[in-house]
């Protein structure tokens, strides 16, 4: 299995805000995490990621056990994270956001460099010298993702990619995510819309206060209007 998250628990004080996750992602496939406001995701990532510490269970990464290494070292081994605020540097230029994606002393067959990143964005092209905060909410997403992908990752981790996103940018997301999990990179991501998480995702984990509560294909999901009423539904 390339990552295996298995029974973890995460607790701020008395809160206890994972109570035995737990999920699995192949190589090259696209995962998503689906569930209400405040039920765990975001931690979830930011737990394989290491910007958080699980205090129980195991986190490995192509075998290797990854649970309380530090966030740099994570990603060296080839995890990457966009988080959902974005963190682009708004007085960086384009070009200057990217280069700080790359990681030193990397040995990969196809890395990606900012000719391949302009190559595949265009619109980042564009605004090659134009600052961070000048860009539309659709260009930072994407920029915020290129970053990572300077890095050449194996596993991306995306918090809400599509949020605040006009739908034609949408769209323009999904495939990128579609195409870079075709060149070999998984991919697991939070999303708040089913119809635009299920149309990228194979599988999907639905999450509810603090534990998984379903965990099957799309078309378990959407046969599933229980699973769908309960725990997904904004009432």
């Amino acid at each position: 299995m390339f990552l295996e998250v298995d029974e973890i628990h995460v607790l701020f004080g008395k809160s206890h805000i994972l109570q035995g996750i737990s999920l699995e992602i192949e190589k090259g496939e696209i995962v998503t995490l689906l569930g209400r406001n405040a039920v765990g995701k975001s931690t979830t990532l930011k737990s394989i990621a290491g910007l958080l510490l699980p205090q129980r269970g195991s986190i490995r990464f192509k075998g290797v056990e990854i649970l309380g290494l530090r966030p740099y070292k994570i990603c060296r081994l080839g995890i990457g994270y966009v988080p959902q605020e974005r963190r682009i540097f708004p007085h960086l230029t384009v070009y200057q956001n990217l280069l700080l994606g790359v990681k030193p002393k990397q040995k990969v067959d196809h890395p990606w460099t900012i000719e391949r990143i302009y190559a595949y964005f265009p619109r980042l092209g564009q605004r090659h010298r134009q600052k961070g905060r000048n860009l539309s909410g659709g260009e930072q997403q994407m920029l915020a993702i290129a970053r990572t992908l300077m890095g050449n990752p194996e596993l991306l981790l995306v918090d809400e990619p599509m949020e605040g996103l006009a739908p034609f940018l949408v769209e323009i997301v999904m495939n990128i995510l579609r195409d870079i999990a075709e060149m070999g990179c998984s991919i697991l991501f939070v999303e708040h819309a089913l119809d635009v998480a299920l149309d990228l995702a194979a599988r999907a984990y639905v999450m509810a206060k603090g534990k998984v509560v379903f965990h099957g294909s799309k078309e378990e999901l959407y046969a599933g209007c229980e699973i769908r009423k309960k725990y997904l539904e904004v009432f």
